[in-house]
């Protein structure tokens, strides 16, 4: 009996071993994208750095602020969750994550409004003010574009994946002995912070 026992629980080991490496390749795949974002931006920045801060002034830079400040309290709250089910406090694990699905929800609304304000300005892709400006401001606003739209889609990933963490802490799927799950989706939101540490001072604070 205690055999199997033991047996059950080296599967288990190799189990939750196997999956925190799956995740660390996959966090990997994600830093190399957005890496080459990143070194793309740094491209065409040295080239129109004078643009670059010229069109950074379109952007509002208390918004960005704010969304920063959002995500690290996230991030505090999902490691929180996280400590909370290895102690066992369910309630208090639940509590963190939805306080974390809430600051998501505060960026993506804060984000709408602030894409919503550009294009009302008519300031996005293939629009007849946008083409009227020189090509490093066209430039900026296409990388702001894409690296602050792929990002968002990060976002709403990352909801959906602390949604099902909820729902399975809620039916007791998750617990103190079993809370791999759950660490994963707390280094895949960690990632979707730290990428926006870098994007903040990119695109808000270089004017």
């Amino acid at each position: 009996m205690s055999s199997n026992q033991e047996g059950t629980a080296v599967h288990v080991h190799r189990d939750d071993l196997g999956a925190k490496i799956g995740m660390w390749l996959f966090l990997f795949t994600e830093v190399l994208l957005f890496g080459g974002m990143f070194l793309v931006y740094a491209f065409y920045r040295i080239q129109h750095a004078d643009h670059f801060r010229v069109a950074a002034m379109e952007l509002d830079t208390g918004i960005g602020t704010l969304n920063t400040i959002i995500l690290l309290t996230s991030s505090l709250t999902v490691a929180l969750a996280i400590a909370a089910i290895q102690k066992g406090n369910r309630f208090f694990s639940v509590l963190m994550i939805n306080l974390t699905l809430i600051f998501a929800v505060m960026f993506m609304v804060n984000k709408y409004f602030e894409w919503s304000a550009k294009i009302s300005h008519g300031i996005y892709p293939g629009s007849n003010v946008m083409l009227e400006l020189p090509n490093g401001q066209i430039l900026f606003f296409g990388l702001y574009y894409v690296m602050t739209g792929l990002h968002a889609l990060h976002v709403v990933i990352g909801v959906v994946i602390l949604g099902v963490m909820l729902i399975q802490l809620m039916k007791k799927k998750i617990t103190q002995d079993n809370h791999v799950k759950l660490e994963n989706a707390g280094l895949y939101w960690h990632l979707v912070d730290l990428i926006w540490i870098f994007l903040f001072p990119l695109f808000y604070l270089i004017q």
